[in-house]
């Protein structure tokens, strides 16, 4: 069982509460559950309603569209965080590479907390962002009709 100070500790060290004083993320650790995967359990499916987001404590998890791999992701990343943002279907499946320990943070609970510390909202924003950019230069550029 991790206690609310090594959450906090945990916590700080992701990017996403990185810029949030360490008194504040207590709140953020008390009501993050702490969940244990093993090896090939789903953490989420793609096309379920979303109304969580999980924070790699140790291990790593497959982000899969379909059966494909898209990327691996490890501690102190976290999955999840666009759905807990809208009640869109996910995007993709994530399920444990492995043994997995992470914290869930459950919407209305976020909500709460973005409510209190827009800034945690400004650190959703970055790491969507940040994705969105990586993800669209993996991509190679659409075939140009010939004239």
């Amino acid at each position: 069982m991790i206690s609310t100070v090594e959450k906090v500790l945990f916590l700080k060290s992701i990017e996403l509460f990185s810029q949030i004083p360490g008194e504040d993320l207590v709140r953020v650790a008390q009501i993050a559950e702490e969940n244990e995967f093993e090896d090939g359990q789903p953490l989420m499916r793609e096309g379920e309603l979303g109304d969580s987001m999980y924070l790699i404590v140790a291990g790593r998890v497959a982000v899969k569209k379909g059966e494909q791999v898209v990327v691996e992701l490890g501690e102190r990343e976290c999955v999840g965080e666009m759905a807990i943002l809208d009640s869109e279907p996910r995007s993709a499946s994530v399920e444990a590479a492995g043994s997995v320990l992470a914290l869930k943070i459950e919407r209305e609970d976020f909500y709460d907390l973005m409510n209190e510390r827009p800034e945690i909202a400004q650190g959703v924003i970055k790491v969507l962002t940040r994705r969105l950019r990586h993800t669209t230069a993996q991509k190679p550029p659409a075939p140009q009709p010939e004239a």
